[in-house]
């Protein structure tokens, strides 16, 4: 196979329109494994191919990018560093995206290397054309350099070449072109901060971090919501969160929730404030967050009675967040006839609501109930119980009537309803005291989506996995439970399968 790759080359250096060839060359490097192909290039020059990136024939660039592509990927980076930096500088001022994006990918996996990222870090221009692919047009382009450059911050030399030298003021340079490109920069801070407090500290001396911190009280509003975005991403990471608890983040962020009431443009802003503490009720404590920031706890339930389907949609995605932790439940439960209220409001979503409204409150409504057996004390299983019962003066009837309409979604999100309750003593006591539930169940022929088959198996595991179902379901049922089990998702039986032959 090496022999036939260089004679490729070969007849591709001596061919005036290559397109043929490299279309050749392509379909064989594709034939090989890339852990053989190490083997078979192995002493190669692709002066040719990259020679041939200087052309005004879009098929001929995006052939040889392709064949680049595929061939630098089974090359150590330390070889295609050594071998091809003038060629990469070059791809990054490429008039072709797709060549941008080829050089960027390799600048990327060479820094990741740590025996070949010096290199790269002795070279000045190629990282300060790097960044300067952030403020391309083209977002796919932008977003490369952001993952490429981010890998910066895997070492300290990295860390120091980008916030330590005059590459801070390229960086500060490029922020100034527009918002847009203000915001990628951003996300480039962001993303290296969240490696490690060490990163983190780099980005906060720089002032970028503050700059952006900035910009959650700035008068442009659409700019407010990209800033609590960058920040929610900030706080993923304990030191992000810690960091921003010291700036008063928390408070400030808490504030603006209070003071939406009197924004007109707060319907722009406030899911993602919501979303924030959401993210971090369910990353730190829902109790302390929801009782050191209690306007975020009431600006939930608020949200869920809302006539906006926007801020209703972030209400339930957060209700089922806080409530997939046992911490949540009681947090909310505590809460009386105002979560009550929320609850009801969540089962009439789930019943007659817009088809998104209903499949995000049977998704809520499913997190909410779901109790792993460690967890199952009296008090935990008393209250998802009494959960349930509010949903409807017949709850198991409401859920079932959802899960027989002729949408797959709505079906499968019925479905994740009884499997939260499938686990719990007091669900599997409803579902054989139910008329016709167990047949319901075991019924193969309705749900013919893989999604619904999928959803109605992992109803079954979860009957068939519990420690108190053979007891409580009964012999007969149990064991119908553990044969649809054993035979997995998508059995058929025989006669099923000659009866529906029969009817064709």
């Amino acid at each position: 196979m090496a022999a036939s790759i260089d004679s490729l080359l070969e007849e591709i250096a001596g061919v005036e329109d290559p397109v043929e060839e490299l279309q050749s060359l392509k379909t064989a490097l594709l034939a090989i494994p890339v852990s053989v192909l190490k083997d078979s290039i192995r002493g190669q020059r692709l002066d040719v191919i990259f020679s041939l990136l200087n052309s005004s024939d879009r098929t001929q660039v995006e052939l040889c990018v392709d064949i680049l592509e595929r061939i630098l990927m089974a090359m150590s980076p330390v070889h295609v560093v050594q071998n091809y930096r003038a060629e990469l500088q070059g791809g990054l001022t490429h008039p072709n995206d797709t060549v941008k994006i080829l050089a960027l990918a390799q600048i990327g996996r060479v820094v990741e290397d740590p025996d070949a990222v010096t290199e790269i870090l002795n070279n000045h221009d190629v990282l300060q054309a790097a960044i300067r692919c952030i403020g391309e047009e083209k977002i796919a382009v932008a977003k490369q350099a952001i993952q490429s450059l981010s890998k910066l911050s895997h070492s300290k030399p990295g860390l120091d070449k980008l916030f330590q030298t005059d590459l801070l003021q390229v960086m500060k340079d490029v922020m100034a072109t527009s918002d847009i490109i203000r915001y990628r920069i951003y996300e480039l801070v962001v993303e290296i901060s969240s490696v490690s407090p060490i990163s983190l500290g780099y980005c906060a001396n720089s002032g970028l971090i503050s700059q952006l911190l900035s910009e959650l009280t700035g008068d442009d509003v659409l700019v407010r919501v990209t800033a609590v975005e960058m920040v929610t991403t900030l706080a993923q990471s304990q030191h992000g969160r810690q960091y921003l608890a010291q700036q008063g983040i928390m408070d400030k962020i808490s504030n603006m929730i209070r003071g939406a009431e009197t924004d007109p443009f707060s319907s722009l802003y406030l899911p993602g404030l919501v979303k924030f503490f959401g993210n971090l009720a369910i990353m730190d404590s829902p109790q302390q967050v929801c009782e050191t920031y209690p306007a975020f706890q009431n600006k939930v339930f608020e949200m869920a009675l809302d006539p906006d389907p926007v801020m209703i949609s972030v209400a339930l995605d957060t209700l089922g967040l806080l409530g997939s932790n046992v911490e949540g439940k009681q947090v909310l439960q505590k809460t009386g006839e105002k979560f009550k209220a929320v609850l009801s409001k969540m089962s009439q979503l789930a019943s007659s609501g817009p088809t998104e409204l209903r499949v995000r409150s049977l998704d809520a409504i499913s997190q909410l109930l779901s109790l792993q057996p460690e967890q199952q004390t009296e008090d935990l299983l008393a209250l998802t119980a009494s959960w349930f019962h509010l949903l409807s003066s017949q709850p198991m009837d409401m859920i079932r009537n959802i899960s027989t309409q002729p949408f797959p979604e709505l079906h499968c999100g019925a479905l994740r309803i009884f499997t939260a309750i499938a686990t719990q003593p007091w669900g599997q006591k409803l579902m054989i005291n139910t008329p016709g539930f167990m047949e319901f169940i075991l019924d193969r022929s309705t749900g013919q989506t893989k999604e619904a088959k999928d959803a109605k198996f992992e109803l079954i595991g979860a009957l068939a996995g519990s420690s108190t179902a053979a007891e409580i379901l009964g012999s007969q049922h149990y064991i119908r439970v553990k044969t649809y089990l054993r035979e997995g998702p998508y059995y058929v039986s025989a006669v099923a399968a000659v009866s529906t032959e029969g009817a064709d």
